[in-house]
């Protein structure tokens, strides 16, 4: 048996291949563009009942009248106006009956003659000779027939066939979106049916060795195909069809085949291995296209720079970036244009509002960035805080309510410069509850609670002393917060100030977590555990952000030293613990609630008060009356308890 020869270093080092040109967003689009026919792609006849959502292909004018007879507003009498002129409560008008009683759908039979009248019903037809219709309520019957007690108008209480929509008339027209009411107006014409343009047709590809379908069995060094769901969402949302065709693995001939397939759609997209490093192949293969093959790789974006977009035979073949962030951002900026004149929906335009940015912001020269940003309402108006989690995150887009274009000549965004943000939503709704602090399950469960009773919340986790400076700034309804002074050992109180309120929380157990059976924490206690962690230079820390009161902590424990891992900043309990459970790290300090999620050994090293800073300027906003009632509540205080916290 022959071992395959391993490739030189000079091969690998070739195969990391650069970007031969890197354009601007604006010569990108344009070299995509420029090969493609950006008009729907044929039209089709649907159900009505198939037709929500889907574009109007035709102008459509009425058949019919509608209504389309003259018919009864009012349950009451079908007269001939001028016989009940001048009739009074004290001075009625006598009308006699005719036989007949007119109901809906029937058509009427005797004709309606001067001084008399014919029983009529909502939506009844009227009858021959009666111009009006008197309202029940404003007769008397009477044994020779009814007595008007008010006089009605000629027309009065009556709609004319043809006054809602005129045979004619045209009711929709061509790039229309249906809704249900332009649904209704259909039926109401009598249509069975409509012309709608077709919807684009997009086959859907993962590629990567790591990628596995969401369901599957985790594994080392895997990840779930987020992108290919998030694609075929987006796709749905911008009235084309998503085919999810499956994940292929970075083996060449296997995709070519796939692209093959793929080619039988509208357009294809491939998620991943464009970025030209040794293990990224979607660009080899979709190089091979012609006709004319890819137009740009490489684009001035941030997130995005690897977008490879492609044509062939006027059809569009884009390789979006593997991170999820990436991959949404550059999805919206190339493909979505495309798709929405495929679908014949209109031009998007963005909404965009006005923001404060808090906090200073650094970029990267020579690309445009798109940062973004969730909106808060402060007591200076809008603020735009950063997300601040990186391309390769999957919940970023989804938690951010817009993002800033920071231009490619910008490198640094000063702290309260004033901002344009563009909306990713249809439109901005603020929360009612403001978070912003440090992270807890806890308050995850308390932010649930308020959010399922039908209050809207939002929440960003900078860390106890991020969320003490919003807090002082009015950014925020309520800062969690657990900072301990180190003189004192006393929490939270020594940090206000006199704008802020304190509200008791709850109290949660600090201690070093490690693997279960790790010999130098097994058994010690916290004074034994930490002498043996610094004792050995292969054991590495993982530690926790600056500014956050479990840093603080950890700081006082390692009296200045610096272990390997102090340099590495996690912003949460549960990112402390994954490191740890996976042997990135050996050892941390996390709440003993989290460590039992992970099944860790745990050490307790003491026990934090957990509380809230509120502005005082905030206290009796009904959002924040509602999460101290909350805090308050017995069912509440028993779930805290549940999950591990000390509640008094």
């Amino acid at each position: 048996m022959t071992q395959e020869k391993r490739p030189s270093a000079a091969q690998r080092a070739a195969r990391q291949e650069q970007f031969l040109e890197v354009v601007t967003r604006d010569e990108a689009t344009a070299r995509f563009q420029r090969h493609l026919r950006l008009a729907p792609l044929g039209s089709e006849r649907v159900p009505l009942r198939l037709a929500l959502r889907r574009v109007l292909a035709v102008t459509v004018a009425s058949r019919v009248d509608v209504p389309a007879f003259d018919r009864s507003n009012v349950d009451g009498f079908a007269v001939i106006a001028t016989d009940t002129f001048g009739a009074m409560e004290e001075d009625p008008r006598a009308l006699a009956l005719n036989e007949e009683i007119l109901e809906p759908g029937r058509a009427p039979l005797e004709s309606v003659a001067a001084g008399r009248a014919s029983v009529i019903a909502t939506g009844g037809m009227l009858p021959r000779g009666a111009d009006a219709v008197i309202m029940v309520e404003h007769t008397e019957t009477t044994d020779e027939g009814i007595a008007c007690r008010t006089s009605v108008a000629p027309g009065q209480n009556v709609s004319f066939a043809g006054a809602d929509i005129a045979k004619g008339e045209t009711v929709l027209r061509r790039g229309q979106i249906l809704t249900s009411r332009e649904i209704g107006v259909l039926a109401a014409i009598g249509l069975a049916d409509v012309e709608v343009y077709r919807r684009p047709r997009v086959a859907i590809v993962s590629t990567g060795n790591e990628v596995i379908a969401p369901g599957s069995a985790p594994r080392a060094g895997a990840v779930y195909d987020s992108n290919a769901a998030i694609i075929a969402a987006a796709v749905e949302e911008l009235g084309g069809e998503g085919h999810v065709l499956g994940i292929v693995a970075d083996d060449e001939t296997k995709l070519d085949a796939m692209l093959a397939h793929g080619m039988s759609f509208d357009m294809v997209i491939l998620s991943g291995g464009t970025s030209k490093g040794a293990g990224d192949i979607s660009y080899r293969v979709v190089s091979r296209l012609a006709d004319p093959g890819i137009v740009a790789h490489g684009v001035a974006l941030k997130p995005g720079k690897p977008i490879c977009l492609a044509v062939s035979g006027a059809k569009p073949v884009v390789v979006l970036p593997g991170f999820p962030t990436s991959a949404i951002f550059t999805f919206h900026e190339f493909v979505a244009p495309v798709l929405r004149a495929y679908a014949g929906l209109p031009v998007a335009h963005r909404r965009s509002v006005e923001a404060r940015l808090p906090l200073r912001v650094n970029s990267e020269r020579g690309r445009t960035e798109y940062l973004l940003v969730s909106l808060f309402d402060t007591d200076r108006g809008l603020a735009a805080y950063p997300m601040g989690k990186g391309s390769g995150s999957v919940s970023a887009f989804s938690y951010a309510d817009g993002f800033v274009t920071i231009d490619q000549h910008d490198e640094i965004v000063d702290a309260d410069t004033t901002v344009d943000v563009q909306l990713l939503g249809e439109g901005l709704q603020p929360a009612a509850l403001v978070a912003i602090g440090s992270h807890c399950v806890g308050l995850d469960y308390l932010l649930s609670e308020l959010q399922a009773r039908g209050m809207a919340v939002k929440a960003l986790h900078v860390g106890s002393m991020g969320g003490l400076a919003a807090a002082r700034r009015g950014e925020c309804d309520v800062a969690g917060i657990h900072v301990m002074d180190p003189k004192t050992g006393e929490y939270n109180r020594p940090f206000l100030d006199p704008s802020l309120e304190l509200i008791t929380g709850y109290r949660r157990m600090q201690g070093i977590v490690f693997r279960p059976g790790d010999a130098r924490f097994e058994g010690c206690d916290v004074a034994q555990a930490i002498a043996q962690a610094l004792a050995d230079p292969d054991c590495t820390l993982v530690s926790r952000n600056a500014g956050s009161g479990t840093r603080i902590l950890i700081d006082r424990l390692l009296e200045g030293r610096q272990p390997p891992g102090y340099g590495i900043q996690t912003k949460s309990h549960n990112a402390v613990a994954s490191a740890v459970a996976q042997g990135r790290a050996d050892w941390g300090l996390a709440i003993d609630t989290v460590a039992k999620q992970y099944g860790l050994g745990f050490t307790a090293v003491q026990e934090e008060h957990y509380d809230f800073a509120v502005p005082k300027t905030r206290l009796e906003r009904p959002a924040v009356r509602a999460f101290r009632s909350l805090l308050h509540d017995p069912a509440t205080r028993a779930r805290l308890r549940d999950l591990g916290f000390r509640i008094d």
